[in-house]
């Protein structure tokens, strides 16, 4: 039975941080949240780890993952270069901002040819998370179907500010109808709250949203050059346009494919602000007293 891929959008983490060296541990050994996620993936299945990095850290980001990794994973590193699959369009020498999250998987199309699912580098989706969608992507993905982790929106908000959620609504089926990025979005007085100006102004609380945890076919990859061809086409030459994942969903679902939401029940957590680092560390540690996960994540038998 083919092993299904995780493809890692970890292409933005250097602006984040400087330098891939710097990358935060919150786990007693240093370990970072993609180290969880990596982890939970090989124990659900998954046989190959593709990291999307910038091709400056190359060497940096090796350095790290290589040792751990080695001889538990396949691993590939894919570069998000910004002339990738732009077919000779000539994009404004100014542009400097990466075409986005859908590009960035795109850039993966030589090294995938499993099904495979897509998360980003520095947030905590959880165990269970990585079990469902394992087990969407050998039964239930194809050509027609893609799939959606769908979190809990009421266990995404932070207690130090407002977050931005890409919130999703289901059809009669209750698979995704849309997405729509929603800014600002706090809980007040019991209720659940959006301050961006569009409506509605307040959430259900059994709202689902998408951490952009998907699960694809590799037919992914055809379709969503067609769409990269069209995007160039209309946006290329705007500095900042941005080419995401959910761009893609959109198209493909008014075109007939369908996007199910898989639920988990995984707490997604991650650090929108400074103050969240100290949660972060504390649920790690939980999970670490609950046997979830060991002290040492990569530790290696003597």
């Amino acid at each position: 039975m083919t092993q299904p891929t995780l493809v890692i959008l970890a292409a933005g983490m250097a602006s984040r941080y400087g330098s891939m060296k710097q990358i935060q541990g919150f786990g007693p050994a240093g370990e970072t949240i993609m180290d969880y996620s990596i982890f939970d993936a090989i124990r659900s299945g998954f046989g190959k780890i593709v990291f999307i990095i910038r091709r400056e850290f190359a060497e940096d980001f090796k350095a790290i993952f290589e040792p751990k990794l080695n001889g538990r994973v396949e691993t590939a590193y894919v570069f998000q270069d910004m002339d990738a699959f732009t077919e000779g369009y000539a994009f404004p020498e100014s542009r400097t901002k990466p075409w986005g999250t859908a590009h960035a998987v795109l850039c993966a199309m030589d090294v995938v040819k499993e099904p495979f699912a897509v998360i980003n580098a520095d947030d905590f989706y959880g165990d269970d998370a990585f079990k469902q969608a394992a087990d969407f992507l050998l039964n239930d993905c194809n050509e027609k179907t893609y799939g959606l982790v769908g979190y809990d929106l009421l266990k995404t908000l932070s207690d130090y500010g407002t977050v931005n959620r890409g919130v999703c609504k289901l059809d009669e089926l209750g698979n995704l109808a849309s997405i729509t990025e929603r800014i600002n979005i706090a809980k007040k007085d019991g209720k659940i709250v959006v301050d961006d100006g569009a409506e509605p102004a307040e959430l259900s609380m059994d709202t689902r949203v998408s951490m952009n945890f998907w699960c694809f076919d590799p037919s992914f990859f055809n379709y969503t050059q067609r769409l990269f061809r069209e995007f160039l086409t209309q946006f290329g030459q705007e500095a900042k346009s941005e080419f995401f994942i959910p761009i893609v969903a959109d198209h493909f679902i008014r075109e007939g494919g369908k996007v199910e939401i898989i639920p988990t029940s995984s707490s997604w957590f991650g650090v929108t602000y400074k103050e969240d680092a100290p949660f972060v560390a504390k649920s790690l540690n939980e999970l670490i007293e609950g046997k979830v996960y060991p002290a040492d994540l990569w530790k290696r038998e003597a």
